[in-house]
């Protein structure tokens, strides 16, 4: 009998305050539960705009412990549905010290850890240094009650090495929260990621968030999150214009064939890569 798991990822206009976001967001939750989702994953600091856009320290006040108000109120949720939550917030864990994080809740309510960013860009419109310390959990993979499950952040994407670790690590289904603008990422997009699935043999969901948040300028979200398989194929694909809740079925038993068939976890050769942890001038 084959492992299908259905999955749903969901990607917003990050726009109103942070408490209209998380009412958004218990409603689009809502309706993937009535698809039959059983992993839903949210959107980069999803309670929120993509405040990064600009430097002011008025959005440290929107970060949250965790657990905390809004990852115990998901955790309600997912025992509800019966569902296992993807929640990537703003994390405070001490004064003056945030990440940017993503809570993983079980279906059963509970909170079965976090994974912070690893790699924090910093540059015009994308200034997350002032924001987040690196990320300094590594790369957990979590075993769910549908699957193991492993996160990677945004700007993370760009780094092949994190999902190499989550898929040595087990990791099944991979997510990636992001938010993404027009411009030089656009055909990154569709490649890097569906690379990471064919690398590692794992399957990939991906998420972007939609639209123009007018408080930070003109910069533009394109949406087009997707699932695709273990040998790089989409599943699924949003809009790139239109906020949705994608919904899609994951056949897990494909990770065992094209591992079979490709072997590229039998033909590594990790005595011969210490170069790349190697701090180069």
């Amino acid at each position: 009998m084959s492992r299908i798991v259905r999955s749903a990822l969901i990607q917003t206009r990050g726009e109103g305050d942070k408490q209209s976001m998380i009412e958004k967001h218990v409603k689009y939750i809502e309706q993937a539960a009535e698809q039959g989702s059983q992993i839903t994953c949210l959107q980069e600091i999803f309670f929120g705009p993509y405040f990064c856009q600009i430097q002011d320290r008025k959005w440290y006040d929107t970060a949250e412990p965790i657990p905390g108000p809004t990852t115990n109120l998901m955790c309600e949720l997912a025992k509800k549905y019966s569902m296992v939550l993807i929640v990537p917030i703003y994390e405070v864990v001490g004064t003056g010290t945030y990440y940017n994080t993503a809570a993983v809740i079980d279906a059963d309510g509970t909170l079965k850890g976090i994974y912070r960013k690893t790699h924090i860009p910093h540059l015009p419109g994308f200034w997350e240094k002032y924001y987040f310390k690196p990320g300094n959990l590594g790369y957990p993979v979590f075993q769910t009650q549908y699957g193991k499950i492993g996160v990677y952040i945004c700007y993370d994407r760009h780094f092949p090495e994190g999902p190499r670790i989550l898929g040595l690590h087990g990791a099944e289904i991979v997510y990636i929260p992001s938010a993404t603008a027009r411009g030089l990422s656009d055909h990154l997009w569709d490649i890097e990621q569906r690379s990471h699935a064919i690398a590692n043999g794992f399957f990939v969901g991906t998420i972007n968030r939609v639209g123009v948040e007018p408080e930070f300028g003109k910069q533009e979200y394109y949406g087009s999150s997707y699932f695709c398989n273990p040998r790089g194929a989409y599943i699924a694909k949003a809009s790139d214009t239109e906020e949705e809740v994608l919904v899609a079925d994951l056949d897990l038993d494909l990770i065992k064939e094209v591992r079979d068939t490709w072997q590229f976890y039998r033909d590594r050769r990790p005595e011969l890569y210490g170069e790349i942890a190697e701090q180069l001038p």
